[in-house]
């Protein structure tokens, strides 16, 4: 298992466009965890308020709530990894570096444990920041200090962490199915941000299909699943109803799209002729 990672670590540390990516999600969750207050100073500098309110003093980053708020703000940037995972297994594909290593004596298996070891490792290195810009934001503007708030929903953590490995799972599968980097991320890019949320607003909210069944599968598409792991949270702050926990349900769902990915790259690794 370790000399997996190494190998993929080998693979990708003199590499620019890695570094260029990373540092440009590691930025937007620096730009997440503390640019929130940045961003309500500006709508009160124009004059907003919400009801008489001042939109500066609503607690984004009071504990527990700072948790919910930065994995939901930080799992938009998450394109960004998965960017990364793409562009890894492509340059193993276009410079048969797989071919190679497979003739060199690297199994097939050990090969898949090497990128799932990646991702894994890219989760983790983006969860660890998450955590700690968090708890340096949060011992800045928070109003609680207390422990037991502190260390409270930090699930949400573990979910952000979860989000990320079938995301980019899911970015692994596409850039063996497809084999040409420049496609992958164009059609990985839309299909997040336009397809299927345009699919999906439809089967909602049109009255030909609301209340449905079609409505009701919405929630088992797979970016609506790792969306509902953590949802929209800032209604709490304007007294609606929000869904402050993550549902086993929406575990099971994300759970069994990452079971399907994993199964399909298998299949894929063990028909395919890398010889």
């Amino acid at each position: 298992m370790i000399d997996a990672i190494k190998l993929e670590w080998l693979k990708v540390r003199n590499y620019r466009v890695f570094w260029i990516l990373m540092g440009m999600y590691l930025l937007a969750l620096t730009v997440i965890a503390a640019g929130g207050v940045f961003f309500l100073e500006w709508i009160k500098s124009l004059g907003t308020d919400f009801n008489g309110i001042d939109p500066t003093i609503i607690p984004i980053y009071d504990f527990p709530d700072i948790w919910q708020n930065m994995t939901y703000l930080g799992s938009f940037a998450k394109i960004l990894l998965a960017f990364v995972v793409i562009i890894s297994v492509n340059n193993d594909v276009t410079y048969n570096t797989l071919r190679q290593n497979i003739i060199d004596g690297i199994s097939k298996r050990r090969y898949l444990l090497g990128k799932l070891m990646f991702i894994i490792a890219l989760a983790t290195i983006s969860t660890l920041y998450l955590f700690f810009t968090g708890m340096i934001t949060g011992s800045i503007y928070s109003h609680v200090w207390e422990a037991r708030f502190i260390f409270d929903k930090l699930e949400f953590l573990a979910a952000y962490f979860f989000d990320i490995v079938v995301y980019c799972s899911l970015a692994f599968l596409l850039s063996l199915v497809i084999k040409k980097a420049g496609f992958v991320i164009v059609l990985l890019f839309l299909y997040t941000l336009m397809f299927e949320p345009i699919v999906g607003a439809i089967l909602t909210n049109a009255p030909i299909f609301r209340d449905t069944i079609w409505s009701e599968l919405v929630a088992f598409f797979p970016i609506q699943a790792l969306n509902n792991l953590i949802t929209v949270p800032f209604g709490r702050y304007i007294f609606m109803e929000i869904q402050d926990h993550i549902p086993l349900k929406t575990i099971a769902i994300a759970a069994g799209w990452l079971l399907i990915y994993l199964t399909i790259i298998i299949t894929i690794l063990t028909k395919r002729d890398m010889k």
